[in-house]
């Protein structure tokens, strides 16, 4: 039976692999780390965010598998095959670099509430993200059982956890994120991450 500590390093592990990828919300959370503007406004955003769909992921998947204990298989089923679709893509980006790397340039958002509303509409408006925590870190927690929510929580940990580094780390984690051999670094530790998440996730179901 999973432990405790086993289904929140899930958890953990999980959520980052998912968070950990080049785009315009990470390169805007580094962005404003770099130039010191609005960076806990943004951080907590960006974390409050995530753990609030995560727990409707977490929550909602949950309760259709107490209710319907069947749907546990075509979740699994369903959850694992994304993961390992997106750990193939990853693995794919590490056999065949794009050369780009996550770029800090561009404009900051100038004023707090500026900031805020940016960052409320990458997160919020951007369909991966729900897709992402709702539906397959949903899935995959939903296999845990009555340890879903650690699950939950180990996934809630990583975002806050990136995202913190991201923003108050930015001076010393933009030269090392714009270099394209760091993120073949992390793509293969996501890669391998999600497979295995995946493969045992099919397994099981």
């Amino acid at each position: 039976m999973t432990s405790t500590f086993t289904a929140g390093a899930a958890g953990f592990g999980t959520g980052l692999s998912l968070i950990v990828a080049i785009g315009a919300q990470n390169a805007f959370v580094l962005r404003q780390g770099i130039r010191c503007q609005a960076v806990l406004a943004v951080v907590a955003i960006c974390a409050l965010s995530d753990a609030a769909l995560i727990a409707l992921g977490v929550g909602g998947v949950g309760a259709v598998v107490v209710k319907w204990p069947a749907a546990l298989t075509v979740v699994g089923w369903i959850g694992g095959a994304f993961l390992l679709v997106y750990g193939a893509l990853a693995a794919r980006r590490v056999l065949r670099p794009g050369g780009d790397g996550l770029r800090a340039e561009g404009e900051a958002a100038g004023s707090v509430r500026r900031a805020v509303l940016t960052c409320l509409a990458m997160t919020w408006l951007n369909p991966h993200v729900y897709l992402d925590t709702v539906f397959l870190l949903g899935s995959v927690a939903a296999d845990h059982g009555e340890l879903r929510w650690t699950f939950g929580l180990g996934a809630v940990l990583a975002s806050l956890c990136w995202f913190t580094a991201l923003g108050f780390g930015a001076r010393l984690l933009g030269r090392f994120l714009a270099e394209p051999a760091a993120w073949r670094v992390l793509d293969g530790l996501v890669a391998a991450t999600m497979i295995v998440l995946g493969a045992v996730l099919v397994i099981g179901s």
